[in-house]
């Protein structure tokens, strides 16, 4: 059997519970986790970093706003059988 060692890492609280959740709900301990990515560092000397992106926030509330609007049939255009309607539409504007 391997020997174990311990490694002190230090993170924020809502880091380290959020990440504890995850792991939970995944039904593995965050340590197994933490050892797969250490084993990845190691196996393939890189560090790898996904992260997703995030609208800022004056945009995702205007994206937000539309949607909303969109779904209650506000500010839409037609639709369009034919390029030549859509352009009638579009030159009455």
């Amino acid at each position: 059997m391997n020997e174990t060692t311990v490694i002190s890492v230090k993170t924020d609280k809502s880091t380290k519970n959020a990440a504890q959740k995850v792991a939970h709900d995944l039904g593995i301990p965050l340590s197994t986790v933490l050892n797969a990515y250490l084993r990845q560092f190691v196996r393939d000397k890189a560090v790898s970093v996904h992260m997703e992106p995030k609208l800022l926030p004056e945009v995702e509330k205007e994206l937000l706003a539309v949607i909303k609007e969109a779904r209650a049939g506000k500010n839409l255009s037609p639709t369009f059988s034919s390029m030549k309607d859509a352009n009638d539409y579009l030159n009455k504007l």
